[in-house]
């Protein structure tokens, strides 16, 4: 009997869904057993989530897989709110659209940059807020002890220091193994990540998980179009 042949693209689907349900499980293992705290679990999401743009990218996904799990992703932010679907990563009843609102940002991102053929944008946007704004999260809430308040939000230097430095590390890095070792590199990487923190700063509702993505993304290849072209 002849088996047929799994095409590739549904293999690497089910690699990447099989990352993205472990890194849910971990969450939900640790808000039941009360190994984190909710707002680290919902960190603990929030960057492994991220990382998932690189397995797309280094897979070479097809736009429509990444999009079509992000309006999913979305659909079931949404539901969570009202119902106890995953209360690891969202507590029914919170005042924030952020898981929301990341997974729209995924999705405008690929659907953007999958299509110029410039995946290495996509990346940036979500891995600066994944990592950036995870990070900045955690170390403001342990360590912020110089706050200061925008637009009636609670912030704290450290906790933008934290976002500055981690933002600039990804762009950069990113661009210097696309583009190599030129000033654009490290002014564009500095610009995303001034850009980002800004935008993080005002973070009511869980908007910064939408601004700050499109932004990052956006600022850094309309820098480059200007810069390389």
């Amino acid at each position: 009997m002849d088996f047929i042949p799994i095409p590739d693209v549904w293999i690497h689907v089910c690699l990447v869904a099989a990352y993205l349900a472990i890194i849910v499980l971990v969450a939900e293992l640790s808000h039941l057993y009360h190994l984190l705290n909710p707002e680290k679990v919902r960190k603990v999401v929030h960057i492994g989530t991220g990382n998932a743009i690189l397995l797309a990218w280094w897979l070479d996904l097809p736009a429509w897989v990444a999009i079509a799990a992000s309006a999913i992703a979305s659909i079931i932010a949404l539901i969570s709110y009202k119902f106890p679907i995953l209360p690891g990563v969202n507590s029914v009843g919170r005042q924030s659209f952020g898981t929301f609102f990341y997974g729209v940002s995924i999705g405008v991102l690929v659907a953007w940059f999958w299509n110029l053929n410039k995946p290495e944008y996509a990346a940036i946007g979500i891995l600066v807020m994944a990592w950036g704004d995870g990070f900045a999260a955690l170390i403001g809430q342990a360590f912020g002890t110089h706050p200061y308040t925008i637009g009636g939000m609670k912030k704290s230097w450290e906790g933008s220091l934290t976002m500055v430095v981690i933002s600039y590390a990804i762009a950069s890095s990113i661009l210097w193994a696309i583009q190599g070792n030129i000033w654009q590199t490290w002014l564009v990487a500095l610009a995303v990540a001034l850009v980002a923190t800004a935008l993080e700063a005002f973070s009511r509702w869980g908007i910064d998980n939408l601004t700050v993505p499109l932004a990052s993304a956006g600022v850094c290849w309309w820098l480059n179009q200007i810069w390389l072209s």
